[in-house]
């Protein structure tokens, strides 16, 4: 039985590779999202629009989308935001212009390789959009690197799903949002339990299909962190654009399922906003 620093090893080795490579190898280095030259296009898929893909600095996009947690958390001028594993620093960048010059955008991420990429894009996004308020934190998302009551707003996109200890995250998030911040999370999950064989293959653990959980499961974690004002929103599209971008990790999984069930059956983006109602309720606070 894997124990947490195996998932920790494993995701973070698959990810180092990631970094290196500039973007996922398909067929060779699983991610949440692969699809070998498609990283532009997938993100526009979930929302992204041109201009801030253009805005971007090189390489800072390595294809790692399945929703868009900027435009869901509605970023003030001002506003402090922290983005749980956030790679190569692409929403952190499009925060970081959103919350302008008197905000401030932190990235957390626990693959060194990832956060000497993010900091090697930080020179290109201070010259493109004239702000310096972007930084890159080494951690885990399960003990963030921040002070209590210290953000506005914590967003993230499909990483939540690779944490071998979900509720302590969840948990994280109320205790370094400010009494009424917003949670704004794209993630992962599952809506109904995927079949042993799934489970079991080491590139969907990667791959954020092995580590999602259920719907349900995900809305009882956001509940017991105490944050209030809970929607998940359901979004099978992003699997059907995986599908359409013929990516060889979601076709395996395919191939794993029963004979003529469909993955939009099993695995779905979903939206997850929430609110911080006052302190930090949780019993891991």
């Amino acid at each position: 039985m894997s124990t947490t620093e195996d998932v920790h090893n494993q995701v973070r080795e698959g990810y180092a590779a990631i970094a290196r490579e500039g973007g996922p190898r398909c067929g060779a280095q699983a991610s949440c999202c692969c699809g070998e030259g498609d990283a532009a296009a997938l993100a526009q898929a979930v929302g992204y629009s041109e201009e801030e893909l253009a805005a971007l600095p090189d390489g800072a996009n390595l294809g790692l989308s399945c929703g868009n947690p900027v435009a869901l958390a509605s970023l003030r001028p001002g506003e402090t935001v922290v983005d749980l594993g956030s790679g190569a620093g692409f929403d952190v960048f499009i925060a970081g212009r959103r919350v302008g010059a008197e905000g401030r955008a932190i990235g957390v991420d626990m693959t060194a390789e990832m956060l000497a990429r993010a900091r090697a894009n930080t020179a290109a996004y201070r010259e493109r959009a004239g702000l310096d308020n972007v930084e890159f934190r080494l951690g885990e998302i399960e003990h963030l690197p921040l002070a209590d009551n210290s953000a506005d707003v914590v967003i993230s996109n499909c990483v939540i799903n690779l944490s071998p200890d979900k509720a302590q995250v969840w948990c994280e998030v109320a205790r370094v949002l400010r009494p009424g911040g917003r949670v704004a999370i794209s993630d992962l999950a599952l809506t109904r339990p995927l079949p042993a064989s799934v489970r079991g293959m080491a590139e969907a653990l990667v791959g954020c299909v092995a580590g999602a959980v259920l719907v349900e499961e995900t809305q009882g974690m956001v509940e017991r962190a105490g944050l209030a004002d809970i929607r998940l929103e359901v979004k099978p599209g992003y699997v059907e654009q995986m599908t359409d971008l013929n990516d060889p990790l979601y076709r395996r999984i395919r191939e794993a399922l029963p004979d003529g069930a469909e993955l939009s059956e099993y695995i779905v983006s979903l939206e997850v906003n929430a609110r911080k109602p006052g302190g930090c309720c949780c019993s891991c606070c």
